[in-house]
């Protein structure tokens, strides 16, 4: 079990000059992904609504008022999983989109490449779905206190259409990478709950939505759909203005 180091203290970091505060810095990152990474452990071994802040505390060898220093709590955890998750999801996919220009090979190779970034923590999906499914939670990927991953997410569409060479309706490209990471929302609920060896059914329903996907997107290039896909995309602002 390992001892981190005490959280730093910001009168000190004020003294001792940005030079003299990257160590402290440093050490403070190192201590806060200890946390983190011992939290999704123990939420992995124990599940999500047993596993306690001060048993996270206790397993990473820090005090509990340090454990609270860097997360207020479980739910911030898991807000701190959510970000790094972004991040990994970004540095997986970031072969294919340098690689691909086409737009089904992009949204293919980012859909995998997320279930790849998701894989390891399979096993307690479940249990914490159950939590993050709640509407009025702040584990929901819809919730105000899930913006920034869930704004990073949607980054990660936009640049598999704007990247792309698809020609688009203005209108549609601009809603498109949102659609998108809506999808991606689906494509994980069914993951969740897939129990299929290495989650294949999962990987076959990529490949199977995905050439749906292009050719919808093709189709909507089309004059005689315009009109319908202005509706639906006139629906969806309406939605989320009632959201507002």
């Amino acid at each position: 079990m390992t001892t981190a180091a005490a959280e730093p203290d910001p009168a000190e970091d004020a003294v001792a000059g940005p030079a003299a505060d990257r160590p402290r810095r440093a050490r403070g990152e190192q201590t806060r992904q200890l946390i983190l990474e011992t939290a999704l452990r123990l939420f992995r071994e124990r599940g999500y609504a047993e596993t306690t802040m001060r048993a996270i505390a206790k397993e990473a060898g820090v005090a509990v008022g340090n454990a609270y220093y860097y997360f207020d709590s479980k739910e911030h955890l898991i807000q701190g999983f959510y970000d790094r998750n972004q991040a990994a999801h970004r540095a997986a996919a970031e072969q294919v989109l340098a690689r691909e220009k086409d737009l089904a090979p992009r949204l293919r190779g980012v859909l995998h490449a997320g279930i790849d970034v998701n894989a390891p923590y399979h096993s307690f999906a479940a249990t914490f779905f159950k939590s993050a499914a709640e509407p009025s939670s702040p584990l929901s990927p819809f919730s105000r206190e899930s913006s920034p991953a869930r704004e990073a997410a949607i980054a990660i569409f936009r640049e598999v259409v704007d990247g792309s060479t698809a020609k688009l309706d203005p209108e549609l490209r601009k809603e498109l990478p949102e659609l998108l990471w809506l999808g991606w929302m689906g494509v994980i609920l069914f993951w969740v709950y897939d129990n299929s060896p290495d989650q294949r059914r999962t990987r076959r329903l990529i490949d199977g939505a995905v050439p749906l996907i292009d050719r919808l997107v093709s189709l909507s290039r089309l004059r005689v759909l315009r009109p319908a896909l202005r509706q639906v995309l006139a629906l969806i602002e309406t939605v989320r203005r009632d959201d507002d």
